[in-house]
């Protein structure tokens, strides 16, 4: 099989890339998650709708709001991350749909004017985008080590109050450090994952 990336390229999105768990103290800059952001944007969600935030913890006081939610494996990797950002869903994007999806002006309030109708649709495209943001990360070389394991209720409450945003993972970023990667785990085979009908 022939890809149009090279072998480089696809070991460094996924053959060789790994769930980040230590890093260095090389700060990754707003430059950096910039340029990421504007690759990962790019990708499709339905209807354009890109319900992904990110909030980026660099403050000390930010990250200590921070771990306290998080699960007391995820504590100390994300303490000693030079960035880590919170991603979520928000769950207003209908609001920029018709700037983002003008094909179709009454689409914000014929398909998305009931909350549950958002948190779905936004919940599902959301966690998308993630996927594309941890491909960006790698892809500009950098290391991710997304996370699951938080209070999402008490995250969404410390760091958005309003209701407008849901967490849907935590990812620590930066350059690899020592001892980085566990041992890649065992990955189903195609024969087991797909089905030709």
């Amino acid at each position: 099989m022939t890809f149009a990336l090279d072998a480089t390229a696809q070991d460094l999105l996924f053959r060789e890339a790994h769930t980040a768990n230590t890093f260095t103290d090389e700060p990754v800059s707003e430059e950096q998650i910039e340029a990421v952001y504007d690759l990962v944007k790019l990708a499709p969600t339905a209807f354009n709708q890109s319900p992904l935030r990110i909030t980026l913890i660099r403050s000390a006081e930010a990250r200590e709001r921070l771990v306290r939610r998080l699960a007391e494996g995820n504590q100390a990797k994300t303490r000693s991350a030079p960035l880590t950002a919170i991603l979520s869903v928000d769950l207003e994007f209908h609001e920029r749909l018709p700037e983002l999806f003008p094909a179709m002006p009454g689409l914000k309030d014929a398909v998305f004017a009931e909350r549950a109708a958002r948190e779905q649709a936004g919940t599902l495209n959301a966690t998308l985008q993630a996927g594309y943001f941890i491909l960006g990360v790698r892809a500009a070389g950098l290391a991710a080590g997304p996370m699951t394991g938080f209070d999402a209720a008490g995250v969404d409450k410390e760091f958005f109050g309003d209701g407008r945003q849901k967490a849907l993972m935590v990812v620590n970023i930066g350059r690899p450090g020592p001892d980085a990667y566990r041992p890649r785990a065992p990955r189903l085979s195609a024969r087991d994952a797909v089905t030709t009908l």
